[in-house]
């Protein structure tokens, strides 16, 4: 279960071209990285195994070679030498002993170290040596020059060697290391062998990186062909994905352009199915009109015949298409006379219906300060007239007040127009927002008239209008002391 949540969190995440590139450069770039940390540790760790190694090789050394010394010195000793030929074999053995440790690499000095009422003499021959030990001359011995920092060095341990004796061991120049080693045959502390050894090991350490950097080389090609293999394989996985993406997006725009396109031929199809009525209303106020004509009231059916007429124009207008020019709606040319059109549609549409009988009252209060608006005088006449109306067939049948008022707000400059009425109000349901803020009694095909065809089209089309094409805001709210009311802000 825990297993299935984690892949399913992952198909959340997407990844694109650049995210396998920055993958890809970062993973060659800690590969390098740690192929120089491993490098590094690893040639520490051979230059302190190597310094360990000579450090250790050439205490061994002077301590093996003393020690041969020693013997050779106690056994000579046991049995004093009586003739030529016993005193040059033994000079002979302190020769190869002194002198054989020179012939190995690395090797640069050795030298026994003596002293004798606080002078000290280097010897470092046999000769010198067996003088010393068995003929105890030692102002006679010769002093070599050669051994002089030798000297220094021992005058600077001797006290430590004579009261520890323990080899001592100096490290000069990195890698020179100048060896005490305590001289004390039979128990006798007498001096100390001096051995300088610089041993050179550098070959073992040039072998080892140049073993490894081979083997990190290969690795690191595998390493890079492998990354290159998945870096293509992802791209082209990526690739794909994004071009199925690309499709399927291409093929959902087209979806929305056709969802659009079937909304605005419905709404087109609606409008002109609801204007239709009004065009027939508006016909029979004509006929009454050329009934009535004569000469006294010529010039005010003449005024009606004009509105009439371009209202019917309108309407034929707006059956061409369902997506009518911007500049048809909203131009700077118009000036919209918004006070003249509530006069209008109140005294020559609403006053005029069959059903006008006393049943209700239209009230205005209007504004002589609201500025013209630049909108078609008969768009303006499609927002107003639903709603009127909606106040008309929603607000009672008897005693219904409905109260059309303007008022501009200077501070604002925008023009507030309300529709009021004391009817029955809205019914709290329509008054609830759906989940893109609008209320239901907007929305389409939302009536209580019940099974009407040309039921819940009214104020859908007055919102559509208002805002989508006219920029307007629209509301509509219950009053405290009943009735409803239908807010229209207009910007100047």
């Amino acid at each position: 279960m825990e297993r299935n949540k984690f892949f399913e969190s992952l198909k959340k995440y997407h990844f694109e071209f650049k995210h396998l590139t920055v993958l890809f450069v970062g993973l060659i770039i800690f590969q390098l990285i740690l192929s120089f940390i491993h490098k590094s540790s690893l040639s520490s760790f051979v230059e302190n195994t190597q310094e360990w190694y000579q450090k250790h090789s050439t205490e061994r050394l002077a301590e093996f070679s003393t020690t041969t010394l020693e013997l050779l010195l106690e056994t000579s000793l046991i049995r004093e030498p009586k003739s030529e030929e016993e005193k040059r074999k033994i000079i002979q053995f302190f020769d190869i002993i002194l002198n054989q440790q020179v012939l190995q690499q690395n090797i640069e000095e050795i030298c026994l170290l003596v002293n004798n009422r606080g002078k000290i003499r280097a010897l470092d021959n046999g000769r010198d040596l067996y003088e010393f030990i068995f003929a105890e001359k030692f102002d006679s011995l010769r002093i070599n020059k050669m051994h002089d920092n030798a000297i220094v060095l021992y005058g600077q341990v001797k006290n430590e060697l004579m009261k520890n004796e323990q080899i001592v061991n100096i490290l000069r120049d990195k890698n020179t290391y100048h060896i005490f080693v305590p001289f004390v045959p039979n128990g006798e502390y007498i001096g100390a062998l001096y051995l300088k050894n610089t041993p050179d090991f550098s070959f073992i350490q040039r072998e080892v990186v140049s073993n490894y950097e081979e083997t990190s080389i290969i690795y690191s090609a595998l390493f890079l062909l492998g990354l290159l293999a998945m870096y293509y394989i992802s791209t082209y996985t990526v690739r794909e994905r994004d071009e199925a993406q690309n499709l399927l997006l291409e093929e959902h725009e087209r979806s929305i352009k056709r969802q659009i396109d079937h909304e605005k031929e419905s709404l087109f199809t609606k409008r002109i199915y609801h204007t239709h009525h009004k065009a027939e209303k508006v016909m029979g106020f004509i006929k009454d009109d050329l009934r009535a004509l004569s000469t006294k009231n010529i010039d005010e059916i003449k005024y009606r015949m004009m509105k009439y007429s371009n209202f019917i124009s309108r309407v034929i207008y707006d059956m061409k298409w369902y997506d009518p020019p911007v500049q048809t709606i909203r131009n700077a040319a118009f000036n919209t006379n918004l006070n003249e059109v509530v006069k209008f549609i109140t005294e020559n549409i609403f006053n005029r219906t069959s059903k006008k009988s006393g049943s209700f009252e239209i009230k205005l209060d209007l504004d002589e300060k609201v500025p013209p608006v630049k909108i078609n005088e008969f768009v303006v006449w499609e927002v107003l007239e639903p709603l009127i109306q909606n106040s008309i067939d929603h607000g009672g049948d008897f005693n219904l007040l409905i109260t059309v008022a303007t008022n501009f707000k200077t501070e604002t400059k925008t023009t507030v127009l309300t529709i009021s009425d004391n009817g029955k109000g809205v019914h709290p349901e329509l008054l609830e927002k759906n989940e893109k803020g609008i209320k239901k009694l907007f929305l389409e095909n939302v009536t209580t008239k019940g099974a009407v065809q040309s039921g819940g089209y009214g104020c859908y089309i007055a919102y559509e209008i208002s805002k989508q094409r006219c920029g307007w805001n629209i509301d509509v709210e219950n009053l405290s002391n009943g009735g409803c009311r239908f807010t229209v802000i207009i910007p100047n």
